[in-house]
Formats: C-alpha cells, sequence, structure tokens
C-alpha cells in the first residue's frame, strides 16, 4: 500500500488579477495579429458605439477560483516518490438584470480533486472532504500538476455557464475564452496585459482611448491554430496612466466579422455598467464589480482552509476517516 507524507510547503493561491502595470505589457506575442478587420491599419483611431446600440436585457458574468490545500509525497513500494496536490476549485455565475437593475448568484458548484503521477495513487478520502484522483502522467513538478488543475476549472465553467444559460443572453467570462470559445455570445474579458499584440503605431491608438471608446478589431491566431477577433476598450474611472482602466475583450472567430464588430459595439455599452470604484475594489475599475463579488461567494465556498489541511494531513498518516 502507498503511504502518503504531506509537505511542510504552505500552499497559496496568488491573486491571477492584479491590476495591470501603468506601463503596460512588454513581453511580445507569438500569436499572428491581422489588424486590417474593421478598419486599414492606417486609419486606426478611438471608435464609438452607435447610437442605436443597447445593452441586451440579461448579461450573465462567470468566474471560477482555485486553492491549493496541500501539497503530498507518495512512498512507492519501489522506493520512488511522486508529488500530489489536492485542489479546491469552485465556478459561478452572476445574473444581471439590467432591466430591473438585479443582480444575484444564479449557481455555484464546488470540486476538489488529487492531481499526481503516482501509478498506485487512489481518491483521496479525508474526514471533511473527498479528494477523486486525476492522475497527471509524467508530472514531476507543482507547476505541473498546478497547470493540470486549469482544464478542471474550465470544464466546471463550461458546465455552470451551460445549466444557467438561455436563449439571447449574453455571456461573460472572466478571463480568455480558451475552450469556451463555442459558447454562443460569449465574451472573453481579459483585465491584464501580459502580451503586446500590436504594434507601437497602433498600441499609442489604445492607450490614448478615452472612457466609452474601443479600438478597432484585430484577429488574433497563435501557432497552435487557436483564431480569436479582439479590442481593446477603456472604462469609466481610471486614471490617466496610458493602460489604467483598459481591458482587452475577445469572441470566437465562429462569428462572422460583422457579428463581431455588433458584439464589440455592446461590449462598449455593456461592461463599463459594471466597473468597480476606487473605494471597493483596489482592481478598479477592470475588476468588474458582479466577478469581485462572485470570487467572495465562491472563496467561501471553497471550505476552511485549515481545516481541510489538518484533515489532509490526518488522511497522509492513515487515520481512520469519519464523516
Amino acid at each position: 500500500m502507498t503511504h502518503w507524507s504531506i509537505d511542510d510547503w504552505e500552499p497559496s493561491f496568488g491573486a491571477a488579477f492584479d491590476a495591470a502595470a501603468p506601463e503596460g505589457p512588454a513581453a511580445p506575442s507569438s500569436a499572428h495579429v491581422e489588424t486590417d478587420v474593421e478598419l486599414p491599419a492606417s486609419a486606426w483611431r478611438p471608435l464609438t458605439a452607435p447610437p442605436h446600440v443597447r445593452a441586451p436585457d440579461v448579461v450573465l458574468l462567470v468566474d471560477g477560483v482555485r486553492r491549493n490545500d496541500a501539497l503530498l509525497w507518495s512512498h512507492e513500494e519501489d522506493g520512488t516518490s511522486y508529488p500530489g496536490l489536492a485542489a479546491s476549485y469552485a465556478a459561478g455565475v452572476v445574473r444581471c438584470d439590467l432591466r430591473r437593475g438585479v443582480a444575484e448568484v444564479a449557481r455555484t458548484r464546488v470540486e476538489r480533486g488529487f492531481f499526481t503521477a503516482s501509478p498506485s495513487a487512489t481518491d483521496l478520502v479525508t474526514s471533511q472532504a473527498a479528494y477523486p484522483l486525476h492522475r497527471v502522467p509524467g508530472a514531476t513538478e507543482l507547476n505541473e500538476l498546478q497547470a493540470a488543475v486549469q482544464p478542471r476549472l474550465s470544464a466546471l465553467e463550461v458546465a455552470v455557464s451551460d445549466e444557467t444559460r438561455v436563449d439571447g443572453d449574453v455571456l461573460v467570462v472572466d478571463g480568455p475564452l480558451r475552450t469556451r470559445r463555442h459558447l454562443p455570445r460569449a465574451l472573453g474579458y481579459n483585465k491584464t496585459h501580459h502580451r503586446q499584440y500590436l504594434s507601437p503605431e497602433l498600441t499609442s491608438v489604445v492607450t490614448a482611448l478615452a472612457p466609452g471608446t474601443r479600438s478597432p478589431i484585430f484577429q488574433l491566431s497563435t501557432p497552435g491554430g487557436w483564431t480569436w477577433w479582439s479590442w481593446y476598450l477603456r472604462l469609466p474611472g481610471a486614471s490617466r496612466a496610458p493602460w489604467a482602466g483598459i481591458a482587452r475583450v475577445e469572441c470566437s472567430t465562429e462569428c462572422s466579422r460583422q457579428e463581431a464588430i455588433e458584439l464589440a459595439d455592446m461590449s462598449l455599452v455593456t461592461l463599463p455598467r459594471f466597473a468597480s470604484p476606487p473605494y471597493k475594489d483596489p482592481r478598479a475599475p477592470q475588476n468588474l464589480m458582479p466577478i469581485a463579488g462572485l470570487e467572495r461567494r465562491l472563496r467561501g465556498l471553497l471550505g476552511d482552509a485549515t481545516l481541510l489541511r489538518r484533515s489532509l494531513a490526518l488522511a497522509a498518516q492513515g487515520a481512520p476517516v469519519h464523516r
């Protein structure tokens, strides 16, 4: 029988959504960028939404959180050892009815998992929670195990989205769309900027955006074959720093060029409604208020971290499980 030992490493989940640095993204992107989509690059300028564009009646905002509960090490019968990560993650949807001015958490789901390459590992069951096994072949480092959690969280976000949506709703995903590109009328909302996609000339158009304006649409294609439409917009209430209040929004290229333009205009009259004020959120205005509230709810649903870690330590020592 394989035994496990809990590591003294204190698991933590750092803030994934820090505000962008005032100087903006520095690292170049490997994505291919096509800028002559809505306007020729030579004609790029800040754009406003046409007067007839209205926000949708209902907007759904989806987000997920994750936490590393404990790092464990196996003691295999042949003398080898494998790391294992016990993680908790949750996803939820906020339904914003703009007609009534009401926002409510529509659905939440919590899951846990035990991620390891150990060939002898089984589900990890403690007195507080069960962590089903997710084998990660070849994983020998913590970052590889952490990377294996993200697809499970993304799948959970898709599940809660599918359970909540009705025809006509607009879905805003906090972060890149990635595997959620197939969702209809879905927008990826990126509040941090890690890559430089545009030339210096076009970047100057982005940093010159006034609140309530957006850049023209451009197309991004990665070496891995992913393609999507994207644009930048500036939210209200930002400082005068070049990248303050700027978010990058994206949608699937399953949308036509015209549909993408319509979604871009719609985002311009919708997302600013949710911008957070500085006195409520240090990541203002990019951290949208419904998302901030959802994050707090989901972190509470993950359970007491100290209690879970203690139960994991006891389970690793072979203590009896009483639930």
